[in-house]
């Protein structure tokens, strides 16, 4: 019962293409889980081009130390949690679906939202902190600086504007796209790290003049434990894993995979990509701490330095001559921004899922073109807000990555303890606590990610709420379908004799003999009566739901009752436009409107009667043509 209105050429173009149309979306077939690792790689090993400098600004010479703490936690922490999140999430959806499914109703939809405002910095900041990357690597390049200068500002937003125009074009994920950007970069990262690893063994001091200033720090005891509280600045190095599980429906699996209720096959396969990228990213990370932190000088790799937000670069100009650090440089704005394409296509993939289908969210998030231009004003604010600083937007960036993660290792506790695996969940349960620490203290240190991300909440419950209100006279059916052959065959037999609507708490004989006998008083009534009973779902926060008819007959008259509705005049509404009733008779309640409306929106019950008339009238405005409507009777007494 769609209302479909003719669309101006404007709204048609605005519109685009329907991201969850899956005709229209991701045409990519599935490939090997070694093609599609590179999907996951633009966002994970982009991280490359800033960690570093972040870590040395942080941590100084204990930073190849707190870079072994943040490798550690990801192979014994972040890794074994998104390995389960693989195992229950493997439709692409990730630990917030997980998160969704295990806690239901309004609590499970605030906490979606909440997790979502975090989802939304990360890849947000993703975009605008690669390419406020993107802009330092080329404006620190000795042959674009003559003419760039310090132009990092309007260069980070000419390249979001460019990915912005990308995507109002049409962008899909490719894998051959992100294979030949991803590969280069690694590979020219490898010949600077196994150069200035060279350099190092050759150096006569370097190590030497690191041990000094490492046991200037105190004995190891205290410096491990300096590293530990250092390691949620370098955190930001997680990022990666939440789009190693988004990209899953791209991973071929095994034969069977196709008929099974559960891709065994696929899961196994994502693992392999889990494990691969993390092993990958480890080396590169410990590698990269280390020679950067003997090879740059403090006063280079401080904000504002050669070296800050490009350590690796300046180390590739330095050792490898221009020629060749200018190719790197091309390859690392390559890959940010590349990263920026992947996160915005996250955000075009996640947002989508969850937001419209249970009402949160208007019709239009549903399109990409509409989507993409309230990203790229967010993309704007939040580079104008950090002065497009990379090292201002990392606390926000690991913010968002530690949240997710948090989330996705909360989710896997709570799954494995429903599943009867008690100690796994406690295992995964301090793998909780460690985030939960390395989160809070991130968020103490750095306030800049809460505050953010407290924006995209608050603006996303405001849209939600305007959002659910504005779209409460919409059906709210997902189809109907019969309880049985006999309820189908009393449907058909009934609909040409023009009932009289009914809709009732209880199809109890008693109540209905005393309605019947107040309507054939009070109304000059011709025709049989039908009588309506709707059972709500448990889960009201729902939005969308198929109903299920069940219909018998009692002395000449009809009753149908219709179970899992998610709002009782929503269902009305529905089944009376299948009916096409002569009338409909509706008892008003005459209870507190305010209370009822809020019991409307929350609990899909409220003042029946109005509702039905409300919902009715716009969707007969709406209708092209117009619709035989019936009479519509509001009962007081």
């Amino acid at each position: 019962m769609d209302v479909a209105r003719p669309l101006s050429g404007w709204r048609k173009w605005i519109r685009g293409v329907d991201v969850l149309d899956s005709s229209h979306g991701n045409t990519e077939r599935s490939q090997p889980w070694y093609l599609v690792i590179w999907l996951t790689g633009v966002d994970y090993f982009s991280t490359l081009g800033y960690q570093p400098g972040i870590a040395l600004l942080a941590a100084g010479a204990l930073s190849p130390i707190a870079t072994a703490v943040l490798v550690a936690v990801t192979l014994a922490g972040a890794l074994p949690v998104y390995a389960l999140v693989a195992g229950r999430s493997y439709v692409g959806q990730g630990s917030i679906a997980m998160l969704e499914n295990l806690l239901a109703g309004w609590w499970g939809r605030l906490m979606v939202l909440v997790l979502l405002g975090f989802a939304a910095t990360d890849f947000v900041i993703t975009m605008t902190l690669s390419a406020a990357d993107a802009a330092r690597h080329a404006t620190e390049n000795p042959f674009l600086h003559p003419y760039l200068g310090n132009a990092n500002m309007g260069l980070t937003l000419l390249l979001l504007a460019l990915l912005a125009g990308v995507f109002l074009k049409g962008f899909k994920e490719a894998i051959r796209l992100a294979t030949a950007v991803c590969v280069p970069y690694l590979l020219l990262n490898l010949v600077v790290l196994v150069r200035a690893v060279m350099v190092v063994l050759n150096h006569p001091i370097a190590v030497p003049h690191w041990r000094s200033a490492l046991y200037r720090q105190g004995d190891w005891t205290h410096i491990v434990t300096a590293s530990i509280i250092l390691f949620p600045q370098l955190a930001l190095g997680l990022s990666g894993f939440e789009t190693g599980v988004s990209v899953m429906p791209l991973i071929a699996g095994g034969a069977n995979d196709d008929n099974s209720e559960k891709p065994l096959g696929r899961i196994r396969n994502t693992r392999k990509l889990l494990i691969t990228a993390a092993l990958i990213m480890s080396v590169m990370l410990i590698l990269s701490s280390f020679v950067t932190t003997l090879l740059i000088r403090p006063e280079d790799y401080r904000e504002g330095g050669p070296a800050s937000g490009r350590a690796i670069a300046f180390i590739a100009h330095q050792y490898l001559g221009n020629v060749f650090g200018s190719a790197y440089d091309v390859s690392t704005i390559l890959i940010l921004w590349f990263a920026g394409a992947s996160a915005m296509a996250g955000l075009l993939h996640l947002v989508p899922r969850y937001l419209p289908r249970v009402g949160l969210a208007p019709q239009w998030v549903a399109y990409a073109r509409p989507l993409v231009l309230v990203l790229f004003a967010f993309d704007v604010i939040v580079t104008l807000a950090f002065h497009a600083s990379v090292e201002a937007q990392g606390g926000a960036y690991a913010t968002g990555v530690l949240v997710l993660i948090t989330s996705a290792a909360f989710a896997s506790a709570i799954a494995l303890w429903k599943e009867g695996s008690r100690w796994s969940s406690l295992c995964c349960s301090v793998t909780v606590l460690v985030f939960i620490y390395t989160t809070l203290a991130n968020m103490v240190e750095r306030t800049d990610g809460i505050i953010i991300a407290s924006f995209f909440i608050l603006f996303i419950l405001i849209v939600s709420g305007i959002s659910r209100y504005a779209r409460s006279t919409e059906f709210r059916v997902e189809g109907h379908r019969f309880l049985d052959a006999e309820s189908e065959r009393l449907w058909n037999e009934m609909i040409p004799k023009k009932m009289n609507l009914v809709p009732l708490r209880s199809l109890d004989a008693a109540l209905r003999s005393r309605y019947t006998k107040q309507i054939r008083r009070y109304y000059n009534l011709h025709g049989p009566m039908a009588f309506v009973r709707v059972k709500l779902l448990d889960n009201r926060s729902e939005f969308l739901s198929p109903i299920e008819i069940n219909v018998r007959q009692d002395n000449g008259d009809y009753l149908i009752e219709a179970t899992q509705a998610v709002a009782r005049a929503n269902a009305i509404a529905y089944l009376s436009e299948l009916i096409h009733p002569a009338a409909i008779f509706i008892r008003l309640t005459l209870q507190n409107q305010m209370r009822q409306a809020f019991r409307y929106l929350l609990l899909g019950e409220g003042e029946t009667g109005l509702m039905v008339y409300s919902i009715l009238q716009h969707y007969w405005e709406a209708k092209p043509g117009g619709v035989e409507r019936p009479h519509l009777f509001l009962m007081s007494a």
